[in-house]
């Protein structure tokens, strides 16, 4: 018996953003979606017009499961997380644990494959594309509850987009924010 499904399913139930008022919630199933589309699309970018040198398909998988490990620990808010070095590092070493327990209900033929996906070094150069779609998914997140007119959401947006800049300095992440991102501040009937 594996175990390891049933828990990922569960990812539908851990909501995302619990310290702030939300318009609507995400929970880190579709987040981990709009993550590996993102994170594909920014490889895809780097591959064809910034030297190559990605793997668009592992990017996908490894931003699909970049959050399974809260299946087990839940989301823990930012601010919280990064509160202090001394409970980041504290917070990491759970999500090693946790990462581990769920490896460890892997069906044992399967869990090479797998068991990578579940902890990515951010030295690895798809493991940064994911944490840059990561961040991106965010502030996307926050342009659309700015839109539906929650102004609480302003001030972290702006914060956000300044991580992205100062962090992810990629042609590729430079693109994706120029030529994908306004369209997140139009209406349906806009995109038409």
């Amino acid at each position: 018996k594996s175990h390891f499904f049933a828990y990922i399913s569960r990812m539908r139930f851990i909501q995302r953003w619990a310290l702030m008022r939300n318009t609507w919630q995400e929970d880190i199933a579709q987040h981990s979606l709009q993550v590996s589309m993102i994170a594909h699309a920014l490889a895809l970018l780097r591959n064809r017009r910034f030297g190559g040198g990605a793997d668009p398909e592992r990017a996908a998988l490894l931003a699909l499961y970049h959050e399974a490990p809260e299946v087990i620990t839940g989301d823990l808010a930012t601010p919280i997380k990064y509160f202090s070095p001394e409970i980041r590092a504290s917070f990491g070493h759970i999500e090693e644990l946790s990462a581990k327990k769920l490896s460890a209900l892997v069906p044992e033929d399967l869990r090479p494959a797998l068991e990578p996906m579940l902890v990515t070094p951010e030295a690895d150069p798809e493991g940064r594309r994911v944490k840059a779609a990561d961040t991106i998914a965010a502030y996307i997140h926050c342009i659309e509850e700015v839109k539906a007119g929650n102004s609480e959401f302003e001030k972290v947006a702006d914060q956000i987009l300044q991580k992205i800049h100062d962090r992810y300095d990629m042609p590729e992440v430079r693109a994706f924010l120029e030529e994908c991102l306004p369209s997140y501040r139009l209406t349906l009937e806009e995109l038409d």
